[in-house]
């Protein structure tokens, strides 16, 4: 039966929503009525014992949820701001998803001359960018465009805010990447 109980557990907490009772019932093996006895004897288990979890019922699903009395601890670690690092490789992709959007990835590849893969993931875990649709061409390319978050971090109302890229720095950045192309072909 415990064994039964941390299937349950394991498939309520990696489910993080709520599990039809049909469907936990296929999986641990066992009928329905099995089932729910199984749960509600695991749920009145830990309401009596010191956890921070509990399970609740809804409808003919039950879900893994955070105990009432534990909020509070889990809003001290909701208001710990998470510290977005954006490394050169981030901060030159960003730059270029901003004054070029909205962009494919292939296109950002294209400016950039390597993979951005990693970048673009980064960027959007960090809600700085966002995906807009896709590009009505073959393949439909996804296009990505700068947030809100994006307007709030870098101190802009909107995108014809940013600051003109001049010329003049534009021939330094693609002297810098064709020096760059250069010096990878080399190696």
């Amino acid at each position: 039966m415990k064994n039964l109980e941390a299937a349950v557990e394991a498939i309520l907490f990696a489910s993080g929503e709520s599990v039809e009772t049909s469907k936990i019932a296929r999986a641990i093996e066992q009928d329905e009525k099995t089932t729910r006895k199984l749960i509600h004897s695991m749920m009145d288990r830990f309401e009596q014992e010191d956890r921070g979890i509990r399970i609740v019922e809804l409808e003919d699903s039950f879900q893994l949820c955070t105990k009432p009395e534990m909020y509070d601890y889990l809003v001290r670690i909701a208001k710990q701001p998470k510290k977005a690092e954006l490394t050169d490789v981030v901060l030159e992709t960003l730059s270029i998803i901003a004054y070029k959007q909205p962009v494919t990835k292939l296109e950002l590849e294209k400016i950039r001359g390597v993979k951005c893969d990693h970048a673009v993931n980064k960027l959007i875990e960090y809600n700085l960018v966002k995906e807009l649709g896709r590009l009505d061409a073959p393949g439909r390319p996804l296009l990505f465009g700068t947030t809100e978050e994006f307007l709030r971090s870098f101190g802009v109302q909107s995108i014809a805010d940013l600051p003109p890229v001049s010329l003049m720095k534009m021939e330094d950045f693609k002297a810098e990447a064709e020096e760059e192309v250069r010096l990878t072909l080399d190696v």
